[in-house]
């Protein structure tokens, strides 16, 4: 019970210097994503330097910040490519991630990382176009502007 109250009262006081920080940052913050993800940094970092605690709740932050970071990032998705699609395949390699992080299994930690990067180029990084369809798609446009 005891690691449940160090947790909400991290994240609320993280979340708190967070809100006040984010008047005076020259780019958007959300406090309490940046309040989740500085708890479970902290807890991260001490239980790597050997520290005695329930870490119990550390894998439940990173699940979090896991689901947030790919709600955030399917609304930057290029147009064409399937949120459902994106969802389904990052969310269990970003859980992988997180248990490889948490248990510590490096070498699971970094399969997971690296598959991560490969379906986040796969869905971000745009199709190349060939100029044939280029060039295609241009007169088409050019003639639906002399339409009407």
């Amino acid at each position: 019970m005891t690691i449940i109250l160090i947790t909400t009262v991290s994240i609320l006081a993280i979340t708190g210097l967070a809100w006040l920080a984010r008047k005076v940052l020259p780019f958007p913050v959300c406090p309490i994503c940046v309040g989740v993800a500085g708890t479970w940094l902290w807890m991260l970092a001490a239980r790597l330097a050997g520290f005695a605690f329930d870490a119990s709740m550390l894998p439940i932050l990173l699940g979090g910040s896991v689901v947030g970071i790919a709600y955030q990032l399917e609304k930057h998705l290029p147009r064409g490519r399937s949120p459902l699609i994106w969802k389904t395949l990052i969310l269990p390699t970003g859980f992988a991630a997180a248990y490889g992080l948490t248990v510590p299994q490096w070498s699971l930690l970094a399969m997971a990382g690296a598959a991560l990067l490969l379906l986040t180029a796969v869905f971000f990084v745009p199709p190349r176009r060939s100029e044939k369809n280029s060039a295609a798609v241009e007169k088409l446009e050019r003639d639906m502007k002399k339409c009407c």
